[in-house]
């Protein structure tokens, strides 16, 4: 059993928060061990609750057609959220609940050693960068510990509002060029000056 494998097991029986008495099932993440790109959305919804897969309903079908306009299938990448639990209603996560699941996300990371990671959401680029604003940041690259992190509108955003699909088509259409960089290898860190700096 992979590394991986095993913890999915153990969140799947996760009793460190609330959610855990709400949830049908928890969604841990998939895609492939050695994936070059991450995405980390917020929280799972009605329909990953009930499958217990990431992205199943009307956001991860507009996140598989995003997919493949850049030559990418949902096999090729990892997806996974913040929390791995549904929050009752679709509400936002609350901040003991991000910080409970903290450790999962933290793992899986370190398993799968991504080369770029892209926060989906306000929710997501917070866990990784506190002080950001999505509509400030979203489409730009930044380099930090071996990662390219390209922070991006959340699927759902789209959905809801048309003029939010542009935004986050051009952001996707960035991705390959991200990965080209990232594949070739670690790139000497420069101190950005504390107000610039964005993670």
């Amino acid at each position: 059993m992979s590394a991986l494998t095993e913890l999915y097991d153990e969140i799947a029986v996760c009793p460190d928060c609330d959610l855990s008495r709400s949830r049908n099932r928890a969604v841990p993440g998939e895609g492939p061990e050695d994936a070059e790109i991450m995405f980390v959305g917020e929280a799972p919804g009605f329909y990953e609750d009930q499958q217990g897969r990431p992205f199943v309903g009307p956001a991860g079908r507009l996140l598989d057609d995003l997919l493949a306009s850049i030559g990418l299938r949902r096999d090729q990448v990892y997806i996974a959220n913040v929390i791995k639990c549904r929050p009752p209603d679709n509400r936002d996560p609350l901040p003991k609940e991000i910080e409970a699941c903290r450790k999962w996300l933290e793992r899986q990371i370190e398993l799968i050693k991504p080369k770029v990671v892209v926060p989906l959401g306000r929710f997501s680029l917070a866990w990784f960068s506190p002080n950001e604003s999505i509509g400030r940041v979203h489409g730009q690259a930044r380099y930090r510990d071996g990662i390219y992190y390209l922070p991006m509108y959340h699927p759902a955003a789209a959905l809801h509002a048309g003029n939010m699909r542009r935004a986050i088509e051009e952001d996707f259409h960035k991705l390959p060029a991200v990965l080209e960089e990232a594949r070739k290898g670690p790139k000497e860190e420069v101190p950005e000056p504390e107000q610039m700096r964005l993670f």
